[in-house]
């Protein structure tokens, strides 16, 4: 039986290999796309599709990793394994197979596949964490939210309207920002104090109440406005805001003081792109300046991927009994990703002329970090737990 197999075995392996795998695969196919200028939505931009396979493809592989490696610890629960995980699985595969098929697929039968899965996640994990009143349950409400963005796109598509589909895929940016937001706000002291205060101990962070407060609130805030976007300077300005918070929060984190740690500094650098990312938002929105058009990739590749790409290898260590450290390989794959989310921002603005070979560019240095990746952790996440015990 399939879902007897060590891939299976606990919630985050099948997904976070499956998103290496994907994230691998998928920016080449993009390129190729790119290059023989066609679609795989009759009548709308291919950029369209590129956009919500990260999101829904790449993107939520990788946050129903975490949750299914999350829910058992805070809730004091069985992990979740075999069928339902496998079965989850191949739901997933299906929503990619529909849409590397989209143009030979009815969209009823697409829409019906993708948006299959999110209800599914929901389903499993939704027991215990409203069984045990736990306070992550809003986790669940940004599942929905996702979901209901994932329609809208669909919509978007049947309708042939772009605008409508762009908004929706803002949409779904910007929600897994704000859950960027409260995830790292959480594990980026806890883990940076925890090694730290190894090494001195009279080391602390600087946390403040107010900003804990007022930043979910200004992400929350985001998305409403992009939803209605109402024009470009309360938006601008918001984003200038909120641009702000995050680098005043990211400040009492005592970023430089992990340098030495690639397992820190590359929650970090992932972090580092929310405030950075915000301010060119911001700046584009308000004065309209070329350099800083591509602040989209700016979340999409510094941000959201980095941050998938540091969790998940921390994450399948911890869960499979093996110590706390990363080799030179992936070292290798933190900064072949930094630099593909370099070259994708600031590439276009340093050399206007040689666009294509800057996509091509920052395309290879995301495909060798995710195969980078893929190898190293492909047999950490196929094979039992190195102590022995299950997950």
């Amino acid at each position: 039986m399939f879902f007897r197999h060590p891939l299976f075995a606990y919630g985050f392996r099948p997904f976070f290999f499956f998103c290496g795998l994907f994230a691998l695969l998928v920016i080449p196919v993009w390129l190729l796309i790119r290059t023989g200028d066609t679609s795989p939505f009759s009548g709308l931009p291919a950029q369209l599709w590129h956009a919500h396979e990260m999101l829904f493809g790449f993107s939520i592989a990788a946050i129903s990793g975490f949750l299914l490696s999350g829910v058992p610890s805070w809730t004091r629960n069985r992990g979740f394994g075999g069928l339902p995980v496998f079965s989850l699985t191949m739901a997933w595969l299906a929503g990619r197979a529909a849409f590397a098929l989209a143009p030979f697929c009815s969209l009823p039968v697409l829409a019906a596949v993708e948006l299959a899965f999110l209800p599914l996640l929901i389903a499993l994990i939704a027991p215990p964490i409203i069984r045990e009143r736990n306070r992550n349950i809003a986790m669940l409400a940004v599942l929905a939210a996702l979901w209901a963005a994932d329609a809208a796109f669909l919509l978007g598509v049947a309708r042939t309207d772009a605008g409508l589909a762009s908004r929706a895929l803002l949409t779904a940016m910007n929600i897994i920002l704000l859950l960027l937001t409260i995830v790292g706000g959480r594990i980026l002291p806890a883990f940076t104090s925890n090694a730290l205060r190894r090494t001195s101990a009279s080391f602390s962070l600087h946390r403040y109440a107010w900003l804990e407060t007022l930043l979910p609130v200004a992400m929350i805030a985001v998305i409403v406005l992009d939803i209605l976007q109402p024009g470009p300077a309360l938006r601008g300005w918001l984003a200038i805001l909120v641009a702000v918070l995050h680098a005043v929060r990211l400040s009492g984190w005592r970023s430089l003081r992990t340098r030495g740690d690639p397992m820190l500094w590359v929650l970090h650098l992932a972090y580092a792109w929310l405030p950075l990312g915000f301010a060119l938002k911001g700046i584009a929105l308000l004065d309209g300046a070329a350099w800083a058009q591509y602040w989209q990739h700016g979340f999409g590749i510094g941000a959201i991927a980095t941050m998938i790409l540091a969790v998940a290898t921390r994450t399948a260590l911890g869960h499979t009994g093996r110590p706390l450290a990363v080799g030179r390989p992936i070292v290798a794959a933190y900064l072949l990703l930094a630099l593909a989310a370099g070259l994708r921002v600031g590439g276009p603005v340093l050399w206007p002329g040689h666009y294509p070979a800057v996509l091509l560019a920052a395309g290879l240095g995301w495909t060798l970090a995710f195969l980078i990746f893929t190898v190293v952790y492909g047999p950490i996440l196929g094979r039992p737990r190195v102590d022995g015990k299950p997950g």
